[in-house]
């Protein structure tokens, strides 16, 4: 709590990024994409440099941590071999790194107040990206919703959805602004016609009704809290059937494509599939691109083999000259594809252990301290990382630059709460254990050794000698 202006750099680093939007490839070099990608460098770098440092070690940190580490070394390893495009390299890599500074800033011994002041400009931040997508994509494309649908969709917004689950299911509060911003982003699901998205929400639901159930009969309450929240989905959605027949229409024919396709498979499930089976043929081509991958930025299309599936949505051209470098649509394999055996786990591995060790932790937690000051934070950053796999379901989340920083900085902020808590709560616990018996009993009542007898001489007056 010594530096003044922590939450300047706070705010600095989250609220910028949050009005980032997806520009063509050509405007690689304008100056409003660096304009909101500097600042946030800046404080996150700012913050990791004044954050203050732990004094004991920690296996989960120093696996995260070195996981990481890994990661951008295998990255600049992979470039090294490859020699993919400048360009496209920093440009893919950029999410990656942001989601490095984010942890690096974040995984810090930070005051309780400090916590909190992040996680709210996290969450205000989320609010800012989820309306000014939702605008700039129907300014940037015009037309119907039908053509727009594509730009409308923060690339934060389950992670939104994330903490306000927190604050419903595990939390137990319900405020009407939160109500408001988690039927938004329901209507933004709707209209986006996006059926991961849906699914991911529903996941995110259960998986925070299993965080806030230590017991059996928690587990039910939290699972009706949960159908609750989701029962929103619902009303929403007749709501929008009849204030909107097109978008339904659309997503009965969303819903339905595997039916209506002469080849009884889902054009897009098809080429996501396509994609990634390409990557996997890239890769697996050599012994030194399946140990080292094919480095990010790497161009990749559609495998010939999916075409007859797909013969009557797409032309042969457009098929088979579609040529992409991005991150791409699905975060595991893509990771694969981009740094090989060697270096490709390492980031995916990171964050599911951490979800694993921190979620079982806050159960047993929550059960021993339930008042604890620290545990809310802890299931927020659990749950808003849990978004990360709930997103890849439709594609890379770590594939924009704002998800990469928000997804860093939940990192970080659990593997330094569960290195705090764990001594508080763990290790005093255990102390407890190993103290005598009696000491656990309320009904032992430690009284005073009883004192000397005072011997019947002891006030006389002494004799005279």
């Amino acid at each position: 709590m010594r530096n003044k202006h922590a939450v300047l750099w706070i705010w600095l680093c989250l609220v910028p990024l949050a009005f980032d939007y997806k520009a063509p490839d050509s405007q690689f070099g304008h100056s409003a994409q660096w304009l909101v990608v500097v600042p946030a460098l800046a404080g996150a770098a700012i913050l990791a440099m004044i954050g203050p440092r732990f004094a004991r070690a920690s296996r989960l940190r120093t696996f995260v941590t070195r996981a990481l580490v890994l990661s951008l070394v295998g990255s600049v390893i992979a470039q090294m071999l490859q020699h993919n495009p400048l360009g496209n390299y920093l440009r893919v890599v950029l999410p990656f790194l942001l989601f490095a500074l984010g942890y690096a800033a974040m995984c810090r011994p930070w005051h309780p107040i400090r916590i909190m002041q992040t996680q709210r400009a996290l969450y205000y931040a989320n609010v800012l990206c989820l309306g000014f997508t939702f605008v700039f994509g129907l300014l940037a494309v015009g037309g119907p919703i039908s053509d727009t649908r594509f730009r409308i969709v923060s690339p934060t917004m389950l992670a939104l959805q994330a903490m306000v689950f927190n604050e419903f299911i595990v939390a137990r509060r319900f405020k009407p602004t939160m109500v408001l911003v988690f039927l938004a982003t329901l209507l933004v699901e709707l209209l986006s016609v996006t059926r991961s998205l849906l699914i991911a929400t529903v996941l995110l639901a259960m998986f925070a009704a299993w965080l806030a159930s230590p017991s059996m009969s928690h587990l039910i309450k939290s699972f009706f809290r949960a159908g609750v929240a989701l029962s929103f989905v619902v009303a929403l959605g007749v709501g929008t059937a009849w204030l909107f027949p097109s978008i339904t229409q659309h997503w009965t024919q969303r819903v339905t494509a595997a039916q209506n396709s002469e080849s009884d498979r889902d054009p897009t499930t098809v080429t996501r599939i396509a994609e990634m089976r390409d990557q996997y043929d890239q890769v697996t081509g050599s012994k030194t691109t399946l140990l080292f991958g094919m480095g990010y930025g790497h161009v990749y299309r559609y495998s010939p083999i999916y075409f007859q599936y797909v013969n009557q949505t797409f032309s042969k051209d457009d098929y088979f000259n579609t040529n992409d470098w991005v991150a791409g649509h699905n975060f595991w394999v893509y990771q694969l594809y981009a740094e090989g055996l060697l270096f490709g786990a390492c980031l995916p591995l990171a964050v599911i252990v951490a979800l694993i060790v921190a979620g079982c932790a806050f159960r047993r937690w929550r059960r021993i301290a339930p008042r604890h000051p620290l545990l809310m934070p802890l299931s927020m950053s659990i749950l808003v990382l849990a978004a990360l796999p709930g997103a890849s379901i439709g594609g890379n989340p770590l594939g924009t630059r704002f998800s990469g920083l928000v997804y860093g900085l939940a990192l970080g902020v659990i593997v330094a709460l569960h290195s705090q808590l764990h001594y508080r709560i763990d290790l005093v616990r255990k102390r407890q254990r190993l103290q005598p018996w009696y000491r656990h009993d309320p009904a032992f009542q430690p009284t005073a050794p009883a004192a000397a007898p005072v011997p019947l001489n002891a006030y006389a007056t002494p004799e005279p000698r």
